[in-house]
């Protein structure tokens, strides 16, 4: 590109113009401001599902030894978005507006509480309960009663993914290449990231989606997962579902907001079970009944 002051041309590591002093970044922002970015998928009220088989993958960064088995399962083309939180909650506490954008500002209680009441919509047998209530849209974020949240995986009904099914379809699933980034070692074909969001989330799928044709796994907004945080245990897993107990819970992928190195298939990171951003999403999960390895 050059320079939109003095026409000077610009290699890809400057940072300001060498001739004038122009910010590269805010050049390439502005750029970014006028191009129309078309997205890959229809809009729609509910997720589209995508069906990825079961596998084995080796889990993390440079750990040879962490061969992790995941059963089939279904899991969001996109994070959910505006419209379709809307849709099922009848609200949106997203603070960067847009029906096609994705969901934010939504904490991990309030995203488990939207996958029981999509489940009821659809006529499905809810995975998550607090004792026997399954709506739990009625309990307060911060109430200790959150604590006895348990989850059937088991259950025909929607859910968060587990840290293990969500690397595996970032990965690719049995497609699986090694890549940085879901679908690519070039962050800018398939993310949102710090360096190119012009500090704002963008509709869903108006980058390159994976293998799988699963939507910004990496970037636009990083995505809560089932588990709590903890370390990864070293040696082959079956199916985890992560620690029994803890006080924070995963998120993956990055955001919009985030570096290249935040935005990897491997990285992850945790928040309060309360904690809420507009950089912060999720997606939604289903188990396939009668899996086969």
């Amino acid at each position: 590109m050059n320079c939109t002051k003095c026409n000077y041309e610009l290699s890809d590591e400057f940072k300001y113009c060498p001739m004038c002093g122009a910010s590269v970044l805010s050049m390439r922002a502005e750029m970014t401001k006028n191009v129309k970015h078309i997205s890959a998928v229809s809009p729609s009220k509910v997720p589209n599902m995508v069906f990825v088989q079961g596998g084995f993958f080796v889990m993390g960064m440079n750990e040879a030894n962490r061969k992790v088995a995941v059963l089939s399962f279904q899991i969001g083309e996109t994070p959910v978005t505006q419209r379709q939180y809307e849709h099922v909650m009848e609200k949106n506490p997203s603070k960067l507006k847009g029906p096609d954008k994705p969901v934010e500002c939504v904490n991990w209680c309030e995203a488990i509480a939207f996958c029981n009441r999509l489940s009821q919509m659809q006529n499905l047998t809810p995975c998550y309960s607090i004792g026997n209530v399954t709506d739990l849209s009625t309990f307060e974020s911060s109430s200790p009663v959150w604590k006895r949240i348990t989850c059937n995986f088991t259950a025909t009904g929607f859910r968060l993914p587990t840290e293990a099914e969500w690397e595996y379809a970032a990965r690719g699933g049995k497609y699986l290449k090694p890549a940085q980034f879901a679908g690519s070692d070039d962050i800018k074909k398939v993310a949102w990231y710090g360096e190119n969001s012009d500090i704002t989330s963008h509709d869903v799928a108006t980058k390159a989606g994976n293998q799988l044709g699963l939507f910004d796994m990496c970037g636009n907004v990083a995505e809560w997962c089932w588990d709590y945080m903890g370390e990864l245990p070293s040696g082959p897993m079956t199916n985890p579902h992560g620690p029994s107990i803890g006080s924070m819970h995963v998120k993956r992928g990055g955001s919009w907001l985030d570096d290249a190195q935040q935005c990897t298939v491997f990285y992850r990171s945790g928040s309060a079970p309360t904690g809420k951003s507009s950089n912060l999403g999720f997606r939604v999960c289903r188990s396939v009944i009668e899996n086969v390895m």
